[in-house]
């Protein structure tokens, strides 16, 4: 299976990505995800599917596929400008002196009448219409899935017929209206270009994010002397293992990792924070950061495609693309909008004729109907809104994998914090140690706890083995971590240790307080204490939950009495404590059946819990297993954007209501309007542009609206 990404040109709505992903259904391709916001098309393809087929059909469909990335994607001549603004300029001064002869007496130009002058001046406007309109309409009407496009080219065509057969049967006046026609088809581009440059809008963080991407990088070669040579290379070169030099005020060109120099980085194109991180030899650099103060030179560990803030990006244009489930009964209406439409605007026609006996009268009216219709915005309700809430949430700090997250936050009721790394800072120190073994040494006691806990990614075992770290190890003859209750080895010698928790040592004592037992050869050998600091975020982040009356949960493997400790510290509502993986799993399988619940962990033991739970969030410095299984990933290295992505989910949410509520009201409304006659064809056609704009301008509050 082939993951296949191709940038498209041509797709104006939501319409138009419907069409492209119906007929990538029909190929049987998988996972399709396509985004008409910035053009992305994404399907995975086996080596049955002929791409060059898929491609050719994309085209055939009235759209262009135009590269496999935004670095790859083509601007051919004379497309700089916005393809709606440049035929709305071409339309625009034949349409202006068409709609003169509504005036013409007032200036005197009665040549404006003669019907052969307006057929001259209307006949440019609707060449441009119908190569842009009517070939679209065609293809999609060929392909089965008629568009927006074949409304706009019906009462386009109308109008023009109509007034062309008058003047041919020289009718009069009365029978002309190629103003009305070319006003549609200005108008109709007008408000394409206007819904195009809203939407656009919509994308700027998303924008500034992989604008971030690009920048120059001053790489670090050697000379047939082996003298340092600085060479300004593209970022997009630079490869894995390549040297560089970054200033102080330069952007940090990819990931890598620091070899000389100390400085401090501001990493907030990342985790949304400001403050400036010290950096040391051996630290890594975020591509896309900022060198805040200071130079060094620092290794490329990923390519400037495979960097972090690459990753990013990808994972928010791909949540962008995909349908959350609110947008899906929008989608089903679209499917079937376009034949309604027709259907209305042919009722309508008979209605009217029978009612006013006037023929004239009755095709103005269906031509209304057929072009103030606005299927686009059915379609456009949800990913303007999914675009600016996920676009907001990545500028701060806050990833979400997928756009049905955002619409589960709405319901959320319960949330579930694990506590080492979680609720606490993970930056552990060993507070006490007591060797009860009077056989082994202080040294030998160190030696056999870094030996055991360095096969351990738990953050005390983390914190053990780098206060403990020795070159002395010992080499075991069998080793394996047993989850959520520690290591255990055998030596070469046949002697039996583990670093447990008290689950285990429990038949060997009372003393439940302490955070790691070492056993050997099933006896006693010691303890050892650490101490964590809780995140100083952690209060406000409860108490915030507490007022939208959401329950909190603490579930951990530590003891219940120090679990209980920090429970009372910050309020916590229930405690689940010295619980293994296993039962973590049953328990958020148990609470998420009961309520929507939310889990935050960050550790392997956490994984399975968090894919369990309704929303999985994880924080950017957790295991990459339990960033891989969250649904949502705190990027600013603790849990301060919690209450944002809540308040962003929730808000999101209600931005696609009201969205939707909008797109259904303007189509129940406008069209009755059109089809009893109070709308003229001109304003219907600005009518239809307006109203997607209507809500992308709304979507767009979400930038700035206070979400938390």
């Amino acid at each position: 299976m082939e993951n296949i990404r191709w940038k498209v040109d041509g797709m104006d709505c939501a319409n138009c990505a419907l069409t492209i992903r119906k007929y990538l259904e029909k190929e049987g391709v998988q996972n399709i995800r396509v985004n008409f916001v910035d053009g992305d098309v994404a399907f995975d393809a086996t080596g049955s599917h002929s791409l060059k087929q898929i491609h050719q059909g994309i085209d055939a469909l009235g759209y262009k596929v135009t590269g496999t990335s935004e670095a790859e994607k083509t601007v051919l001549p004379g497309q700089k400008m916005n393809i709606h603004l440049r035929y709305t300029l071409l339309c625009l001064p034949f349409t202006l002196v068409l709609l003169l002869h509504m005036v013409h007496d007032q200036l005197g130009w009665h040549w404006l009448m003669n019907p052969w002058i307006q057929l001259t001046l209307c006949i440019p406007v609707y060449i441009i219409g119908m190569s842009y309109f009517g070939k679209s309409a065609v293809k999609s009407l060929r392909n089965g899935i008629p568009n927006m496009n074949v409304l706009i080219a019906l009462g386009a065509t109308a109008a023009f017929a109509y007034s062309f057969t008058g003047t041919l049967m020289q009718w009069g006046e009365d029978y002309l209206f190629y103003e009305t026609a070319a006003s549609i088809i200005t108008l109709v581009f007008f408000g394409n270009y206007l819904e195009s440059a809203s939407i656009q809008s919509t994308q700027k963080a998303l924008q500034g994010l992989a604008k971030s991407q690009k920048t120059m990088a001053n790489m670090i070669a050697f000379d047939e002397h082996h003298q340092e040579v600085i060479m300004p290379v593209d970022n997009k070169d630079l490869r894995s293992g390549d040297l560089v030099l970054i200033k102080s005020g330069e952007l940090v060109p990819a990931d890598c990792k620091i070899l000389w120099g100390n400085a401090s980085a501001n990493e907030s194109i990342i985790t949304g924070e400001s403050i400036p991180v010290e950096k040391k030899p051996k630290d890594l650099l975020i591509g896309g950061s900022i060198l805040a103060d200071g130079t060094v030179k620092a290794q490329v560990t990923a390519a400037a495609g495979d960097s972090a803030l690459a990753n990013i990006v990808n994972l928010v244009k791909q949540a962008q693309g995909e349908k959350p489930p609110v947008q899906q009964m929008a989608d089903r209406i679209s499917a079937i909008f376009v034949p309604a439409v027709i259907g209305i605007a042919l009722l309508t026609f008979i209605i009217n004729y029978f009612i006013l006996n006037d023929f004239t009268a009755s095709l103005m009216r269906s031509i209304a109907v057929l072009v103030i219709s606005c299927p686009c915005a059915l379609g456009l309700a949800t990913p303007a809104a999914v675009a600016v809430g996920l676009g907001r949430a990545a500028r701060k700090g806050i990833l979400f994998r997928n756009a049905k997250s955002l619409e589960l936050f709405k319901d959320i009721q319960q949330v579930v914090f694990d506590k080492t790394g979680t609720l606490t800072t993970g930056d552990l120190t060993i507070d006490n140690y007591t060797i009860i073994n009077k056989d082994i040494t202080e040294d030998e006691f160190k030696r056999i706890v870094f030996s055991l806990e360095k096969y351990s990614n738990h953050p005390i075992a983390k914190s053990i083995t780098a206060a403990w770290k020795t070159k002395n190890d010992i080499r075991w003859d069998k080793i394996e971590e047993i989850k959520g209750r520690g290591i255990k080895a055998i030596s070469r010698d046949g002697e039996e240790y583990q670093a447990t928790s008290y689950k285990t040592a429990a038949q060997f004592t009372a003393d439940n307080i302490h955070n790691v037992y070492i056993i050997k050869n099933n006896e006693l050998a010691g303890w050892i204490d650490v101490k964590d600091d809780i995140r100083p975020e952690a209060r406000d982040v409860i108490r915030y939950l507490h007022k939208k009356g959401i329950t909190t949960y603490l579930l951990s493997g530590d003891s219940k009495l120090k679990c209980e400790q920090l429970a009372a510290e910050l309020g916590i509502d229930k405690v689940m404590a010295e619980q293994t993986p296993e039962q973590k799993l049953t328990i958020i399988e148990t609470l998420s059946n009961q309520a929507p619940t939310a889990m935050v962990g960050d550790g392997i033991n956490d994984a399975p819990a968090l894919a369990k739970a309704t929303i999985g969030i994880s924080l950017s410095d957790a295991s990459q297993i339990a960033i891989q299984t969250a649904d949502v990933v705190l990027m600013n290295h603790g849990l301060k954007n919690l209450p944002l992505s809540l308040g962003l989910g929730k808000h999101t949410f209600l931005t696609i209501k009201q969205n939707l509520f909008w797109a259904f009201c303007y189509n129940v409304v406008a069209i009755p309007i059109a089809a009893a006659g109070f709308l003229n064809p001109m304003f219907g056609a600005l009518a239809m542009g307006l109203s997607d704009v209507v809500l992308a301008i709304n979507s767009g509050r979400l930038f700035v609206k206070k979400v938390v």
